[in-house]
């Protein structure tokens, strides 16, 4: 019996536990598959162009195989996902909901976008969260994440905005690090995240649009603090000392006023500050000499003041030190020799006087030296140029002596060397020309009394020489060219003789070569006609003479010309700029042939060949004229005879005359039978829209031969006027895209002009649009042809494919990047080159008249195409409705001399539209914004921040970079553009210049004022 008893609970046992097996195994599995549900939930809604999840297979029985996906190894469940920098685009759904057992979720350097669902709850198990580096969009939830557990939250580099509320950090007890950098976020930072969130080492909301008073001192455990690039304002708070453990603080670009806190200098594990571009003010606080563990300090443009601490010199650990634009007085102190370690540093814009300290030598590591804008004095130290600088910059100072003669270390790192605007002297070192690297050499507005040497020949890769104003003389070497890659050449105001060396054709990299106010002589060398990048060339007040070389005529790229007071004689060149240059370019010039110009003009013109038979010998064999008529002679003693060779010649023009006769006509019958089925066509097109349905006769003219094709050039006739095919309407009319039935279906845009009295026949209509037809320029968009019945008139013009820059601007979707800083400054650029074209190279000018963003079309690769140009020359023949509408649609953009009763149109208008334009694409914002109780004028706002030296802070906060040394000229040139005084305000050509150099690798060649 005790052996069956056993037998039995031994049976009973074994069964139990088959059970309890059973049970469990029935309550995994759900949670398995609950794993791989998710997981294969939230791959359904993406795009994986690479197929890197193709791993993911729903039929597997546990997710822990597949790629990018970790399992807890104790409970088998999905730990960790991490799926970075895979180019996955798609929506985040939620399918995360079902990984109850998620610790860390790393979805960085995606294309995900769209905005994160309100009903999206994360798992309550995640630490760990990064989302940055993706295109979401909109508010954050705040019930996305559970705060009690997260340690690491990185939503940076998005496109989130709005305002962060107070209840998403309630609970945020373990967090460690937050970065919300890099989005569209706004309004104060939440109280209860520096009241709750106490054990944060790591906060940056860099990059937003974060505003108000700071109050963050109570983070004592922070090590990292960067709330830079934000509006921020009110004083920064005494009390810093309390985070002992601060590492970083960047808190530049932003409007913090006031003084530094006094016990700044007590945060003694400090490495980096930056308080940069903000409105601090007084003396530095003396705790700083404490900050000896400082390797970046930067407090750069703001309004400090007082004496520069002689203790900078003492902070041996600095390796960036930038101290530019404030007010700082006294003189650079001698300990510097001791910043052992430092590479950078700038004092540049300050007051600072007395001498540039010899000790700065031992400064070993030391790569880019900035003093400009100060009152150094004294000589030049031989030993800085001992150094292996990459770039110096000592202009705008009282310096005097000569220029040292380099190292080799110099001669193989120095890539910029500015010294203008000095008080130098003496010949140029010899050795100047061993400088491989250089590429920016401004020695201008200095007392050298010296000849240019030879050597400067022999610059391998300078790209900007500037000698203006340095008492120079002699001649211009011809080797200056030698090295070729010399883009602007600068010798204005210095006493030059000579001629212009024939081998300035060498430079091809030219865009610039500013000769002027010298005392050249000679005639222009022919050879500048190889300079086909050339834009500008001045040339005036030297004593240039004979004709102006007709090969000039080639250069398409000249922009501005100015050849004024100087002895030049003939005709100007028949192609290019030089038809259309105006008075102040050309005069001083008395014997130049311009209708632009008072008194006689010389012309140089070869005699026709002419032979008087009475005065050639006659006579063969010995005989006289007397004896024996000549072979050559006629029976009327008063002909004109030519020679052998004058008959061929005449022979061979009448020749080619015919034969270009006969060619045009063949073209001309070749034209009208190709337009012929067009127009009727396109007549048909038209006329299913008028209420008789019967053909209205019309008129179209192509100018590209590319534009012609079948009689179904459009393939739908009606959407010409259908609703859904209108892409924008303004002042003029409406246009449509329309596509072509030729090669590849090509898209047009067709403007169907608005009905008014402004055209009374087709005559006046073919006239004025001719002319239109003839503007060609990669920034204009080109007109193709016109259709013209009495009661429709239509133009056909090219199609842009990235639409209009109003829509980039004020119209973009959430889910669109923002324009880059390149994209904007390629479109101001590209802008000011067709606006320079309409007005410089036509006479009269072309007027734009109504320069906006909406006028400004954009192509595939963003380079922008100026439509609606022109259409001011019918504005005299405009009806009052057309004018009042433009007043409207263009509000901010109207030039101050427009808005009174009798309307003056000149180039002047379009270059204040400009400067308006250029504001808004650098701001993002619309000239003139209405809020509740104010309006902001964008003119005015600017103009305010750039008085108080916070300029940067008008920038677009779309734009996550952008380069300052750029966009703060083009600010102030947009604001010389919209001067209340029309004659204040720079031609396009000018404009153009500017730009140029701006743009160049260079920005110390910004003209003076700029």
């Amino acid at each position: 019996m005790d052996f069956l008893r056993f037998l039995a609970l031994s049976l009973l046992g074994s069964i139990a536990i088959l059970l309890h097996n059973c049970i469990a195994l029935d309550a995994v599995s759900p949670q398995l598959n609950d794993d791989i549900l998710g997981l294969i939930v939230f791959k359904s809604a993406l795009h994986d162009p690479s197929s890197l999840l193709a791993s993911w297979n729903e039929d597997d029985d546990s997710p822990c195989s597949w790629e990018f996906v970790k399992c807890n190894p104790i409970n088998g469940r999905v730990s960790e996902l991490s799926i970075d920098g895979f180019g996955l685009s798609g929506r985040i759904g939620r399918g995360f909901e079902k990984l109850q057992h998620l610790k860390v979720l790393s979805l960085s350097g995606n294309n995900f976008t769209g905005n994160l669902s309100p009903e999206l709850v994360l798992p309550p198990s995640l630490q760990r969260v990064t989302f940055s580096r993706n295109r979401l969009s909109g508010r954050i939830p705040t019930s996305l994440i559970s705060m009690s557990s997260i340690r690491f939250l990185d939503f940076s580099d998005n496109l989130f905005s709005g305002p962060i509320p107070d209840e998403m950090f309630a609970n945020c007890s373990s967090l460690h690090y937050l970065s919300l950098a890099s989005n569209m976020l706004q309004g104060p930072v939440p109280n209860t995240l520096h009241t709750r969130c106490l054990y944060l080492n790591t906060l940056n909301l860099s990059a937003n649009q974060f505003s108000g008073s700071l109050d963050l001192w109570s983070l004592t455990r922070l090590r990292t603090l960067d709330l830079s690039k934000n509006a921020f304002s009110g004083y920064l708070p005494q009390g810093i000392s309390a985070i002992h453990s601060l590492k970083e603080l960047k808190l530049q670009s932003n409007q913090f006023s006031g003084p530094l806190p006094t016990d700044l200098g007590l945060c003694l594990h400090l490495s980096t500050l930056d308080v940069s571009r903000n409105r601090l003010t007084g003396p530095l606080p003396e705790s700083m000499r404490l900050l000896t563990s400082l390797t970046f300090l930067n407090i750069g443009f703001n309004t400090f003041s007082g004496e520069l601490p002689q203790w900078i010199g003492n902070m041996t650990s600095l390796n960036y030190v930038e101290f530019s634009s404030n007010g700082f007085t006294g003189s650079l102190p001698l300990a510097m020799g001791g910043l052992r370690s430092v590479k950078y540093m700038s004092f540049s814009n300050n007051k600072l006087s007395g001498n540039i300290p010899e000790t700065l030598m031992k400064c070993s590591e030391l790569s880019v030296l900035k003093l400009e804008g100060n009152s150094l004095n004294g000589r030049v130290p031989e030993g800085l140029f001992e150094l292996g600088l990459e770039e110096i910059n000592l202009s705008q100072n009282e310096l005097i002596g000569s220029v040292p003669v380099g190292s080799s270390k110099l001669y193989e790192k120095l890539t910029r060397m500015d010294l203008s605007r000095n008080r130098l002297e003496g010949n140029f070192p010899a050795e100047m020309g061993l400088y491989k690297n250089l590429k920016y050499l401004n020695l201008s507005w200095n007392n050298f009394k010296a000849k240019i040497p030879p050597e400067m020949g022999l610059f391998q890769n300078l790209n900007v020489l500037d000698l203006r104003s340095s008492d120079l003389h002699g001649s211009i070497p011809g080797e200056l060219c030698d090295s070729g890659s010399l883009g602007i050449l600068q010798l204005d105001g210095n006493s030059l003789i000579g001629p212009i060396p024939d081998e300035i054709g060498n430079c091809v990299s030219l865009y610039l070569l500013s000769l002027s106010h010298n005392n050249l002589s000679g005639e222009i060398p022919k050879s500048i006609s190889k300079l086909s990048k050339l834009e500008i060339l001045r040339l005036e007040s030297n004593e240039l003479s004979g004709e102006i070389p007709q090969e000039l005529g080639i250069l398409q790229n000249l922009l501005a010309v100015n050849i004024s007071y100087n002895m030049l004689t003939g005709r100007l060149p028949v192609g290019g700029i030089f038809p259309s240059l105006d008075q102040s370019a050309l005069q001083g010039n008395l014997g130049l042939c311009s209708p632009l110009l008072k008194g006689p003009c010389k012309m140089n013109v070869p005699k026709p060949l002419v032979l008087d038979p009475n005065a050639y010998p006659s006579q063969m064999g010995g005989q006289t004229s007397r004896d024996k008529p000549s072979q050559y002679s006629n029976s009327s003693p008063h002909h004109v005879f030519f020679s052998v060779s004058a008959i061929v010649a005449i022979s061979a023009a009448t020749f080619i005359a015919l034969g270009v006769l006969v060619v045009t006509l063949l073209n001309v019958s070749a034209r009208r039978r190709s337009l012929a089925f067009v127009d009727n066509a396109l007549e048909s097109m038209c006329s299913s829209s008028s209420k008789s349905g019967t053909a209205t006769a019309g008129k179209l003219v192509l100018f590209d031969s590319n534009s012609r094709g079948s009689p179904n050039w459009v393939s739908n006739h009606e959407a010409l006027l259908n609703k859904a095919s209108e892409i924008g309407a303004g002042v003029f009319g409406t246009v449509y895209k329309v596509s072509l039935g030729d090669q590849g279906g090509r898209d047009v845009a067709i403007k169907k002009l608005v009905k008014s009295n402004m055209i009374q026949n087709v005559e006046d209509f073919d006239r004025e649009i001719q002319i239109l037809g003839k503007v060609k320029h990669p920034n204009l968009i080109s007109l193709k042809g016109y259709y013209w019945t009495a009661q429709t008139q239509l133009l056909v013009m090219e199609y842009a494919t990235n639409g209009s820059l109003q829509t980039q601007l004020h119209g973009r979707l959430p889910s669109s990047p923002p324009l880059s800083w390149d994209n904007r400054f390629k479109i101001v650029l590209g802008t000011a080159k067709g606006l320079a074209h309409l007005h410089h190279s036509f006479r009269p000018p072309i007027v734009h008249y109504d320069l906006k963003p909406t006028n400004i079309l954009l192509d595939e690769n963003f380079n922008p195409k100026i439509s609606d140009y022109g259409l001011a020359r019918l504005l005299t023949k405009l009806d009052k409705h057309i004018v009042n509408n433009r007043f409207q649609s263009a509000l901010g953009y109207i030039a101050p001399e427009l808005a009174c009763q009798s309307i003056r149109v000149n180039e002047k208008c379009d270059v204040h539209g400009f400067g308006v334009m250029v504001l808004e694409i650098v701001t993002g914002r619309r000239p003139v914004e209405y809020g509740e109780d104010n309006v902001v004028i964008l003119t005015d706002h600017v103009r305010y921040l750039l008085e108080r030296g916070n300029v940067l802070d008008c920038v677009d906060p779309s734009m996550s970079e952008y380069s300052e040394d750029e966009v703060v000229p083009i600010l102030k040139l947009a604001l010389v553009c919209i001067s209340q005084i029309p004659s204040s305000r720079p031609s396009m050509a000018e404009v153009v210049q500017i730009l140029q150099v701006i743009k160049a690798p260079l920005p110390q060649t910004i003209p003076q004022g700029f």
